[in-house]
């Protein structure tokens, strides 16, 4: 039997990785996660975010860029620095700028806002979703749709689990990776359950409802 389940939404054909989808993967960022650093450190808390957030296009940059002023300050350990040099890499606004190993936007700890992703605690402090917040590659982590267009003009999106090779060079240079091995593959539920409302935010409404009934069965 095929390891992916295909739904046919007209323009588009979506295959989802059966495996992944039904595992019990979860975030473990500040419960054992151990980086994506040529060292693996338990005690680091950079999680995924020790590299400056890839960004899609100029659109998202403007919707960051919107993001970042709305945050508050006492929520946004690098704020200061934000105001002072912007939150871009560069001026073509290709990423995220990093300080001091990490994204600008990644709140180290001991801060006494909280630490973890900034953009992250403000959507939980507006009560909003953080896919309206955060970058679409931080959002969307471990996530990966690969999109194809076939010869008669179909999309077809296969969506699957991160590997080392979706990050390019550095992940021959990352010690861990954690869609690899068993030490993140501790869920209460299924990955289809517990990123509910990433994969609605890929996918759409209706193809999520056939895609959960199809992978309870």
């Amino acid at each position: 039997m095929s390891n992916y389940e295909e739904i046919d939404a007209g323009e588009t054909i979506w295959r989802f990785d059966r495996s992944f989808l039904t595992s019990n993967w979860t975030c473990i960022w500040g419960k054992g996660c151990k980086g994506i650093n040529a060292t693996a450190d338990e005690t680091l808390g950079h999680g995924c975010c020790s590299l400056g957030a890839e960004l899609d296009g100029i659109d998202e940059a403007r919707d960051l860029s919107a993001a970042a002023a709305t945050i508050p300050p006492h929520l946004f350990h690098f704020h200061a620095e934000a105001a002072n040099g912007g939150v871009f890499s560069d001026d073509k606004y290709t990423a995220t700028r990093v300080i001091d190993g990490a994204c600008i936007f990644h709140n180290r700890t001991g801060f006494a806002g909280g630490q973890g992703c900034a953009l992250h605690l403000a959507s939980d402090h507006f009560d909003e979703s953080p896919t309206e917040w955060k970058p679409s590659v931080c959002w969307q982590l471990p996530v990966k749709v690969d999109w194809e267009m076939r010869d008669d003009k179909v999309e077809v999106a296969t969506v699957r689990g991160w590997t080392r090779a979706d990050w390019g060079d550095h992940g021959t240079k990352m010690e861990w990776c954690c869609t690899e091995g068993a030490d993140a593959y501790v869920g209460e539920t299924t990955v289809v359950e517990s990123l509910r409302d990433e994969l609605t935010q890929m996918i759409g409404d209706a193809v999520y409802v056939q895609l959960r009934k199809r992978l309870a069965t």
